[in-house]
């Protein structure tokens, strides 16, 4: 298996084209399952406060042979920490339970709308990035306009924005306003959780036709659109097969045809844990 691919962000950092999720991985054996990803190639960890496992990554990152610098973990500020000093106290509270020196990547989870702080915790993350807490920051589950308006009112814009994306809701409005802006778009639930996706028949098709599985062809798909895909797998020859995408290569018809899916159906997944947010 290849190394994964980066791209590089808005700020000049390194971001890989695909990267684990963590959701759920919890005490020893996430920390097994964190160390054999890394161990399998994964250079990004997406972990939040609200998975309540950073210190299981930070753990992770420790017994790896990786260097720290090879690595880039991501955490994500919930919605009850929102505001700018409340930011600011969130990922230092987060650095203390990973036990790391910086975070690589800092998330708002999701804008919260209904409190409506989420330009201020916004500014609290320019300011822990000021400070060195923080290399990157970006946002997650942000629409159009909430993008627009910390653009507007901050002049800095999001290096990332984490959002829901697959076959059966491929963001193309969303993901254009990214390119636009220079946003490096994350994918997050990238193979539609809990739903048939795998066993459509253009997917299984193209497994054959590549010698692949169905999940790669999705992941590749989503690497293809420019998007990082972060999967979730505890099993490590999942994992290897989840990363190793980047050895075949999708048309635009092959492309257009995945991304078809979504008018054969109308999304309509479970919605969002408090725990997930």
């Amino acid at each position: 298996m290849s190394a994964i691919p980066t791209v590089t962000l808005n700020d000049g950092a390194w971001f890989p084209e695909l990267g684990l999720g963590t959701y759920h991985l919890r005490g020893e054996e996430g920390i097994a399952a964190i160390v054999a990803a890394i161990d399998a190639g994964y250079r990004l960890l997406d972990t939040a406060v609200n998975y309540e496992n950073e210190r299981e990554v930070g753990e992770a990152v420790r017994r790896s042979d990786v260097d720290r610098g090879k690595l880039l973990v991501a955490s994500k500020i919930p919605g009850r920490h929102h505001g700018r000093q409340e930011a600011i106290d969130s990922i230092k509270g987060s650095l203390d339970l990973l036990g790391l020196d910086r975070i690589d990547l800092q998330l708002i989870h999701w804008p919260n709308p209904s409190v409506g702080k989420y330009v201020d915790t916004w500014r609290g993350m320019i300011e822990a990035r000021e400070l060195g807490l923080v290399r990157s920051i970006g946002v997650s589950n942000f629409t159009e306009d909430q993008l627009t308006q910390l653009i507007e009112e901050t002049g800095v814009v999001p290096a990332v924005n984490q959002v829901e994306l697959h076959p059966y809701f491929p963001q193309e409005q969303l993901r254009a306003f990214h390119r636009t802006h220079g946003i490096r778009t994350e994918s997050w639930s990238p193979l539609a959780r809990r739903s048939e996706l795998l066993t459509e028949q253009i997917l299984t098709e193209l497994a054959t036709v590549h010698d692949v599985t169905p999940t790669q062809v999705v992941l590749r798909w989503h690497t293809h659109l420019g998007s990082t895909p972060i999967p979730k797998s505890a099993d490590s020859d999942r994992q290897r097969e989840n990363a190793d995408v980047f050895g075949f290569t999708l048309t635009d018809d092959q492309l257009a045809a995945i991304s078809a899916l979504e008018r054969g159906r109308l999304w309509n997944g479970d919605p969002l844990t408090h725990e997930e947010m």
